[in-house]
């Protein structure tokens, strides 16, 4: 099974402040809705907290969190990324999407093998960043995208596989 990042970060790293994302991008909402759909996505609780607690439509919702007794309508809820490989797997998904936040994506960065990154064209404050070690990845893909109306920063959809 594949085990794919997908996220969006500032040329500083930057993704988030005070839990919630940085820039309102419609295509790159759109691309995550398309890459994602019908495959499970991962996420921490404060990220699954931060989206109003609503299990995203059309996708297997996993959540990790320390509280043994964390519940939520329509999702699984584990307290590991081991653990959420483990249902992903038990379910015969070819893919999983880890989709944050910052500390689920430092544990998933060693087992991962795809990174799907939108790189925003911006140098932002932020308090939750996306740290990724360039040498052990190969960049496959690059979309680059200039400011438009409906988007305030440029931005560059990009492919990464692990070496």
């Amino acid at each position: 099974m594949n085990i794919s990042i997908i996220v969006a970060a500032s040329k500083n790293n930057a993704i988030g402040k005070n839990n919630q994302l940085l820039w309102h991008l419609p295509n790159d909402m759109k691309f995550f809705k398309q890459t994602t759909w019908a495959l499970p996505v991962v996420m921490g609780r404060k990220t699954f907290e931060s989206m109003g607690s609503k299990a995203l439509n059309g996708r297997l919702n996993i959540i990790i969190t320390k509280q043994k007794d964390y519940k939520a309508d329509s999702v699984v809820v584990v307290n590991s990324i081991e653990d959420a490989v483990f249902v992903a797997h038990e379910h015969s998904y070819k893919e999983l999407m880890i989709i944050g936040g910052g500390e689920i994506y430092k544990q998933a960065m060693s087992i991962a093998n795809k990174i799907y990154l939108t790189r925003v064209d911006t140098i932002i404050d932020g308090d939750t960043f996306f740290e990724m070690d360039e040498t052990h990845w190969e960049l496959m893909f690059a979309d680059k995208h200039p400011v438009d109306e409906k988007h305030k920063f440029a931005y560059t959809f990009e492919t990464w596989l692990r070496k």
